[in-house]
């Protein structure tokens, strides 16, 4: 169950590790890489702390296996790109008003500890996607 937060409750998942294929470079395509996620999404807790029960909140057991599989079978070439698709995927399957989704890719950068992307999507973003994904290229 999901909605919405005016309370500024949320519900978090930090430094969940996944390996993929991520990046630009040839040798990147050919071997998977460790990416960091971290999650932050509103739920208004108040229900399930009344109830004690998980059907009253959203279980993050379900959005962390759901994450893990879609960046495990990703292929991008950005993490820009890997956080976009992954807030429109919780968006659209966990019914959330919004989702702060960081990104980090551990030692890509020599002498740094990571880098990566911190974006912030929300239900109007999952719906100019849609219409974007729908949009021929040209």
């Amino acid at each position: 169950m999901t909605q919405a937060s005016s309370s500024g409750d949320r519900i978090f998942l930090h430094g969940l590790t996944i390996e993929c294929v991520i990046g630009f470079i040839d040798w990147e395509r050919r071997v998977k890489q460790t990416v960091v996620v971290d999650l932050e999404m509103p739920v208004d807790c108040r229900r399930a702390a009344l109830s004690d029960a998980v059907a009253d909140t959203l279980d993050y057991k379900k959005v962390s296996k759901r994450v893990l599989a879609f960046v495990s079978a990703s292929e991008f070439h950005l993490v820009e790109t890997l956080a976009q698709r992954l807030a429109l995927v919780i968006l659209e399957e966990f019914g959330v008003e919004w989702v702060r989704v960081t990104l980090n890719k551990p030692g890509a950068i020599r002498n740094s500890r990571d880098v990566g992307v911190v974006i912030e999507r929300s239900r109007a973003d999952l719906e100019a996607g849609a219409a974007a994904t729908a949009l021929p290229r040209t």
